[in-house]
Formats: C-alpha cells, sequence, structure tokens
C-alpha cells in the first residue's frame, strides 16, 4: 500500500497528512506556521502524523501546497528586486499596474527588443546592462527581465538573464519563461512577482528537505501549482510565481475528493484569505487570462478563483461612517502572541490600566521572517526598528518613538519582514469560546482596548468584550456571505456586476446576507422581502471554516457543507493530484513564403506552412514531454491542439495569419526511489 504525505504550508497554520489511495486519511496534524523558521512548523505537523508509522522511509511520494506565495501577493509583501526591461519605455510602468507593484524597488530601461515578428528591434546594450546589475545587486535578492516581444524572439532576454548569473549568482526569471501570450507589461509584472517570491519559495523547500533527509525519506518532492497540477520542487523554485493559488487549488481538488460532488462552490477561508471557485462536472474552471490576486492580473495559468483578503486573521480597521472593516492585511492574533510569550498579556493590562491610553494601544511587533538582504540595504531607521525587535514582540506604541518611523516600520511590514499582532476575528472566537487554545484573557483584554481606541475616534463599539466579539464575528459572517453572492455572480455574469456593484446593488447585497433581527427595526422595516438563494451547494474547507459557514446558509438558503477532515483539505489536495505541463507554439508569417515558428527555447523560418506546423507540433510534444518529465511526471500522456487564424482578402480569398499549437503532457507523479532512476 503506497503511503502518500501531504503538507500544507499557510499563513496560521501548517497541516501534514498521511494518506493512501486504498484507505484515504490514516492520520492528520496541524501545527502553527512559523514563517521565522518554517522547518519548526513542518517538523511538528510531520512528526505528529509520521512517529507511528513503523517504516518513514516507506513514504513513496511528498507534496507541498502553500498559500505564502497567494498571501505575499495579496498582502503586497515579497523580497527586493531590480525589474531589467528592455525596449520599453516608462509608458510601460503605467500599464498592467507594473510601477505600483514595482513601488519603490528599482527599474532599467535597456535599448534593445524585437518586434512582432521577432526581429532584432535595436541591438542590446549589453554594457549598460552590466552596470545596472553590478549597481543594483547590492540591494536586491533577485532579478526580473522582461524583452519586448521576447515571446516571439527570447534572444535578448537570454543573454541578460546570463550576465545576472555570471556577474550576481542571483535568481533571475525571465519573462518569456512564464508566459506565452503577448502583452509585455503583464508579462514583466509577472516576471516581478516571481522574482520576489523565490527567497520564499527556498525557505519552504530547504525546510522540507532538511526534515525528510533527518528522517531518511527519499520520495520525490513536489508542490502543487496554482491550476491544481504537479511540478517538481526543482521546478518550482525557478517559477515559484506557478505556486499562487496553490493553496485554493489543492483545496478544490481535495474538495472534490472529500465531498464526491461533481458541481458545487468550494470556499477555503484560511488565516490571511478567502478562496472561491466553481466546480462543473468534476473539474474546477481554470481562468482564460491569467490569475488575478490582490487586484494584479498576471499571466498565470490557474485555476478560476476569487481571492479576497478575508480570513480569521484578518486585520480589524476602524473607519468613521463604515464601521468595522476587515482585512486584507493579516494580523497575528493577539491571543497567540501571548500564548506564546506571556509577558504580553502583562503588557496589555498596563496599557488597560494606564490613565491615558497610549498610542497604539492592543498592537505588538514582531519580526515575521529572516533577512533576505544584509542590513547594509536597509535605512538607518530601518535598521534600528529591526534590531528592537530581534528579541521578541515589542509594544508598537514603544516602538515608533515619533512619526519619522512610521514609514520605515511600514516598510518591513510590505516586505514581510515584520508583523502587527492586534485583535483579531480569531480573538473574538476565543472570547465567544468558539475557539481555544490559545489565551482568552488576552484576547478579552485587547477587545477593551480596541474599543477604547474606537471611542477616542468618535466610533461607538461595544464596551464588553464578548459584545464586541459578537459584533466582529457578524462581520465576519456578513462579509463571508457577501463575498460567496459576489463570486457566484462573477462567474455566472461578469459583463453585468462588473467589478463593482452600484449603490442600490450594494444595498440589496448588504439586506440579504445580513440577519433579520440586523435589517431593521419592525417600525422601520422594509416592505421588501430581501432573499438570496444560491443553487449550487457549497462546501466550506479550512480550520476556520466550522466557525462562520454554518451561519451563512439560511441566509442565502444555500446548502453549506463543512466535511470531515475540512481543516487539513488542502494538504490532502496536494497528494491526489497529477503533473500537467503545457507548451504553446506559435507560427505567424510574416511575409509571402515565410513561415516562422515561435517557441520558449527559439524561432525558427521555414519555407512551407506545412513543414512549419508539422515542426511546431513536433517541437511542443516534444518540449512538453521533456517539461513533465523535469517536473516529476512518469510515462506521461500527449496530446495537442490546434487553432488557425485566417481572414478574408479583398477577393474574398482566406489568408493565413497566424497558428497556435497547445500540446499538453499529463502524468503521475513517480512514486518511491524508482521515480529518481
Amino acid at each position: 500500500m503506497a503511503q502518500l504525505l501531504g503538507i500544507d504550508t499557510g499563513g496560521t497554520y501548517t497541516d501534514a497528512v498521511l494518506f493512501s489511495r486504498d484507505s484515504g486519511v490514516l492520520a492528520s496534524a496541524k501545527a502553527l506556521t512559523t514563517k521565522h523558521d518554517l522547518s519548526i512548523c513542518i517538523g511538528e505537523a510531520i512528526g505528529t502524523v509520521l512517529d507511528g508509522l513503523a517504516d518513514q522511509t516507506a513514504i513513496e511520494l511528498v507534496s507541498i501546497s502553500t498559500t505564502l506565495a497567494t498571501n505575499a501577493v495579496v498582502e503586497g509583501q515579497g523580497s527586493p528586486v531590480c525589474l531589467l526591461l528592455i525596449g520599453h519605455d516608462e509608458k510601460a510602468l503605467d500599464r498592467a499596474g507594473l510601477g505600483s507593484a514595482l513601488g519603490q524597488d528599482p527599474v532599467v530601461f535597456l535599448t534593445g527588443g524585437h518586434d512582432a515578428s521577432g526581429d532584432e528591434a535595436a541591438p542590446l546594450d549589453l554594457a549598460a546592462a552590466r552596470e545596472a546589475i553590478e549597481r543594483h545587486a547590492p540591494n536586491v535578492s533577485a532579478f526580473a527581465v522582461a524583452g519586448l516581444f521576447a515571446v516571439r524572439n527570447p534572444a535578448h532576454e537570454i543573454e541578460v538573464c546570463a550576465l545576472v548569473q555570471e556577474l550576481t549568482g542571483r535568481p533571475v526569471t525571465a519573462a518569456h519563461q512564464l508566459a506565452s501570450s503577448l502583452d509585455a507589461p503583464r508579462r514583466a509584472l509577472t516576471a516581478v512577482l516571481n522574482a520576489r517570491l523565490i527567497p520564499q519559495l527556498q525557505d519552504l523547500i530547504l525546510s522540507v528537505r532538511k526534515l525528510l533527509a533527518e528522517r531518511q525519506i527519499g520520495a520525490p518532492l513536489m508542490i502543487v501549482k496554482g491550476d491544481g497540477s504537479l511540478i517538481s520542487a526543482e521546478v518550482a523554485l525557478k517559477r515559484p510565481i506557478e505556486t499562487v493559488l496553490s493553496g485554493p487549488a489543492a483545496s478544490t481538488i481535495g474538495a472534490t475528493y472529500l465531498a464526491g460532488q461533481s458541481n458545487m462552490l468550494v470556499v477555503d477561508i484560511g488565516g490571511t484569505t478567502s478562496d472561491i471557485a466553481v466546480l462543473r462536472d468534476g473539474r474546477p474552471l481554470l481562468s482564460e487570462d491569467g490569475a488575478t490576486i490582490g487586484g494584479r492580473k498576471t499571466m498565470v495559468q490557474a485555476i478560476a478563483v476569487e481571492t479576497f483578503g478575508l480570513g480569521g486573521d484578518s486585520e480589524i480597521r476602524m473607519e468613521r461612517g463604515s464601521g468595522l472593516q476587515l482585512g486584507p492585511r493579516r494580523n497575528l492574533p493577539i491571543s497567540l502572541l501571548a500564548h506564546e510569550f506571556p509577558s504580553v498579556l502583562e503588557s496589555l493590562e498596563e496599557q488597560l490600566a494606564a490613565e491615558r491610553l497610549p498610542a497604539y494601544a492592543g498592537l505588538f511587533a514582531m519580526r515575521q521572517r529572516a533577512l533576505d538582504t544584509s542590513e547594509a540595504a536597509m535605512t538607518s531607521s530601518e535598521r534600528s526598528l529591526w534590531r528592537s525587535l530581534q528579541d521578541g514582540p515589542v509594544a508598537v506604541a514603544e516602538l515608533l518613538s515619533g512619526a519619522a518611523m512610521e514609514r520605515p516600520f511600514k516598510r518591513l511590514l510590505d516586505r514581510g519582514l515584520a508583523i502587527v499582532s492586534g485583535f483579531t476575528p480569531s480573538d473574538a472566537s476565543h472570547v465567544l469560546n468558539r475557539h481555544e487554545g490559545w489565551s482568552q484573557a488576552a484576547a478579552e483584554t485587547a477587545a477593551r482596548l480596541f474599543s477604547r481606541r474606537a471611542d477616542l475616534l468618535g466610533i461607538t463599539l461595544p464596551e464588553e468584550p464578548a459584545q464586541l466579539a459578537a459584533t466582529v464575528h457578524e462581520s465576519m459572517v456578513t462579509a463571508s456571505a457577501r463575498l460567496l453572492v459576489m463570486a457566484s455572480l462573477t462567474e455566472s455574469l461578469p459583463a453585468a456586476l462588473g467589478d463593482k456593484p452600484d449603490e442600490l446593488g450594494r444595498y440589496f447585497l448588504d439586506q440579504a446576507v445580513k440577519r433579520p433581527c440586523d435589517s431593521g427595526s419592525p417600525i422601520h422595516e422594509s416592505p421588501i422581502d430581501f432573499t438570496l438563494r444560491l443553487k449550487l451547494p457549497v462546501v466550506a474547507i479550512g480550520a476556520p471554516a466550522a466557525n462562520y459557514y454554518p451561519d451563512i446558509a439560511g441566509r442565502l438558503n444555500a446548502e453549506i457543507t463543512v466535511p470531515g477532515h475540512a481543516e487539513v483539505c488542502n494538504a490532502i489536495g496536494a497528494v491526489v493530484s497529477s503533473v500537467s505541463q503545457s507548451v504553446t507554439a506559435t507560427v505567424t508569417t510574416p511575409g509571402e513564403g515565410r513561415y516562422r515558428v515561435h517557441l520558449v527555447t527559439t524561432m525558427r523560418e521555414f519555407a512551407s506552412l506545412e513543414h512549419a506546423i508539422a515542426f511546431a507540433d513536433e517541437e511542443s510534444k516534444r518540449l512538453a514531454r521533456e517539461a513533465a518529465v523535469s517536473a516529476g511526471a512518469r510515462d506521461p500522456e500527449i496530446h495537442s491542439n490546434r487553432n488557425d487564424t485566417l481572414v478574408e482578402d479583398i477577393g474574398g480569398r482566406r489568408v493565413f495569419v497566424e497558428s497556435k499549437i497547445d500540446a499538453v503532457a499529463i502524468g503521475r507523479p513517480g512514486l518511491g526511489q524508482a521515480a529518481k532512476s
């Protein structure tokens, strides 16, 4: 009986399952994610499920899903990178949100690039590239390279990437390797996000490999991609952006296994995000135009999932006129921090007893992970803050001695180096006895401080912790119900809905998802019955799912199920999936009697369309098979699909414009030691 080990590393919890295809889940465990050292939480989780196993070396496959990449993009975090743009001008930064995504990270414009036919538009300025690489290398952790029309001719991107490796040895991402579609700014954005995520995925994979080696487990190590398929750890290290939406993809695959339904909505709620996907005929729908995460539209193929910054650990903000606002940033629950550092409760009690409420009362900060650059790359203020956090959590009121420290503190948060701890929905659950295991006293004290801070801002909130917690819980339920409806409408009526409902539509939606007693007093009761009904059944998974989603069922007249093992669904999905790799070949005609084949590795010209198509089909299949085997598949099945674009000329003749050949190789990952041979 083949035994498989599934691991899911999320922003709050790390899960592990021991699984067999014959018996299903044999054992499962959860551990709190320790971002500063992932080996701690992963070791704890897999230790729990494996310690009862007589022969741990018999594990034949280890597979990981992770929300770390998704969370980093949603929260706007990541390591510093340098973007090298070839053949672009500064207007490129205004498209696809590229400029805002870069933030303060450096961008360099290099002469070079190609035209739509793949011909060189200008010679590559390698001297300028060399100077820029050497100048920025000390202050960044990785490079991203994006050339104009590199999908038609990748030569310049390949040259610059080689130069980065030669001069620095730093990780480098070439945009043409991530996407084959036109849209240079979006390719550049995808490359930037990929480069930023490399250090985080390295930490994860190295931690798992170390732990497996200690247990003498030599099984193949796989990672779940955003489309639900698997890739080897080696491939994932080069293209970590493909693991964006890895967690939601694994949860969808796992939910299909657990629920046994073919048509359903899958909701995966974690500490940071809520991810909602639609399954039709047992398969998740794929995003036709690339995954959108945290408002950033990438060119990564992934399941069509709506990702929202709403989770059990969402930051709770107070806004005049808007009440409580949740997310998108994650805060560390104060009850968890006090559980791990008992002195935090003492500090909270001192703040509450103070005659004058301190600034940032109830908020603490601590390091979240190790530096990905040297301290020399930090400003003096950032270094001072970073060093202040070296011994554990510090009250934000103590940390920010003046307004001048607020911006450098924000930069540490944006890079994911530090995290704020405060009152969260998870703390509200502790106050309400819906969740246990952490410090309820800290949660209640933080709730009182939160109410006092609100009062100073002129915002009225319940003073008693239980009442405030109930208000927060209701906000979570209402927000979750609203997102479920919005995702359902987006799937069925995207053109009619748009990105945001109008004010009337928002009012209708709010009235439908609220509890009846919240919709108004009998005197002002509306004569309209605001009722919604979801046709598709909903399967809710994730650690907080049982806390919120049963309360939603009645409001949406929906069949909502929280299946057994829902809390480790992602880890299950990680081991029941397959490897899938695709390669696209594009055939164009730059002139009469000339046919060019554009591939990720090369460009080749033919005198006849027949020969060009034959080469494109054969080469794309070969590359797809190689990619699948490299990604860990054994004996993959390969098929291809051809789509031609033809137009009519003035005389009514059908004229060839281009052809796209998509080759796909699919197979189960190799198991055991034999997979390495």
